[in-house]
């Protein structure tokens, strides 16, 4: 005889089971891969964190090599022995940061003493407002907030660098970073592909042809990425080094390259830089030059907020520029400056290869490919 409470219903429960309603359901099982998700990006960032100074080097070796590639590329083209070309482009490419790193220590060396007294000469100026009324503050309270100040200062900027101290905390990881980031760049060059093949084989036949497209979709990205990056850095330095030179800021060259490097880390790089020019023009020169210094480093920005970013780097990276400064917050918080120079290349290579992999997957190719059958898959 059957029992009439445990007849199933139509909608897959049973009388003395109410059914889950559908809404439930969905979010239950959107909880759960949102948790593996999370679980699973805990777990490689936990991974990076504590093999950093390896990892750290082969994603400096991977930005080179996408930097040198396309040059290596041309001298092959030219019929250039691919060792011959490989060698001249890392021997210029050391001779210009040689060349910068020279030129900028000369350039401070040189201003230097000048800062120093500047330094004094505005200190000595805002203590003397500062002790008329209506401020009237006296020494010690003056002194209580400069080293408040220091306090703070220092505090975050070890939370901001310590990433970088904890990568190379003595001057032998510091070696072995290096000597990893100049071979892993080397054989990237002489054999990315082949790494990559490699690398293509570990996963399943099936799986294959999907991951050999995220590959070159990632590769394409982040060789775009760093080519239009080092156009936007030199618009950046030079812009704002032309100001302060026309300011006659003695360390108008180091501020320019000390821009251009900072524009690697996108939109805050080049404001954080900016900043210090405005704080040096102050010094030397009085408010009004460092209004004018301010206006030069918000025109800057502008041009790269509005012109160069949607055209240059949106078309390249194609993240939304919230992404870019989220991305480039997090990696701040995770892993000091490297995260923050990694961030915003990491977020679109990875947005890449998945979309080239769902594609592929899909029997679609990606948007660049003008190929006329769509890539399938193989099953078992």
């Amino acid at each position: 005889m059957e029992l009439r409470w445990n007849r199933p219903r139509p909608g897959g429960g049973t009388a003395s089971s109410p059914t889950v309603p559908s809404g439930v359901r969905s979010a239950s099982e959107w909880s759960w891969r949102l948790l593996v998700i999370i679980g699973l990006a805990a777990v490689v960032i936990y991974l990076v964190i504590l093999f950093q100074e390896i990892v750290i080097p082969l994603l400096v070796a991977l930005l080179v090599s996408a930097l040198l590639q396309p040059a290596v590329a041309s001298l092959v083209r030219r019929r250039w022995p691919k060792w011959l070309a490989i060698v001249v482009t890392l021997v210029a490419f050391a001779a210009v940061v040689a060349a910068l790193v020279t030129l900028v220590v000369w350039q401070v060396r040189a201003g230097l003493p000048q800062l120093e007294r500047e330094s004094v000469a505005a200190y000595d100026r805002a203590r003397d407002v500062l002790r008329a009324p209506p401020w009237s503050v006296s020494d010690t309270q003056l002194a209580g907030y400069l080293s408040s100040a220091g306090d703070l200062i220092s505090k975050d900027s070890s939370q901001i660098i310590g990433g970088a101290v904890r990568v190379g905390s003595t001057t032998g990881h510091l070696l072995a970073g290096g000597l990893i980031a100049v071979f892993a760049t080397i054989f990237m060059l002489i054999d990315g592909g082949g790494i990559w093949r490699w690398i293509t084989r570990l996963f399943p036949r099936t799986g294959r042809p999907a991951i050999s497209a995220a590959g070159d979709a990632g590769w394409t990205t982040l060789t775009s990425f760093v080519r239009v990056q080092i156009l936007v850095a030199v618009v950046n330095g030079v812009g704002i080094g032309l100001v302060a030179f026309f300011l006659g800021l003695p360390l108008a060259i180091p501020i320019g390259v000390v821009v251009l490097l900072a524009s690697f880390i996108p939109v805050i790089g080049a404001i954080v830089s900016g900043i210090i020019a405005v704080v040096i023009a102050l010094v030397f020169a009085g408010p009004v030059q460092a209004i004018i210094m301010l206006a030069g480093v918000l025109l800057v920005h502008l041009l790269e907020a509005h012109v160069m970013q949607p055209l240059l780097v949106g078309g390249a990276v194609k993240v939304h520029p919230l992404a870019v400064v989220i991305g480039v917050a997090a990696g701040t918080g995770i892993a000091g400056i490297p995260g923050a120079l990694f961030a915003v290349p990491l977020i679109a290579v990875a947005n890449a290869m998945v979309t080239a992999m769902l594609r592929t997957v899909h029997g679609t190719p990606p948007a660049n490919d003008p190929g006329p059958e769509p890539v399938q898959a193989r099953e078992w």
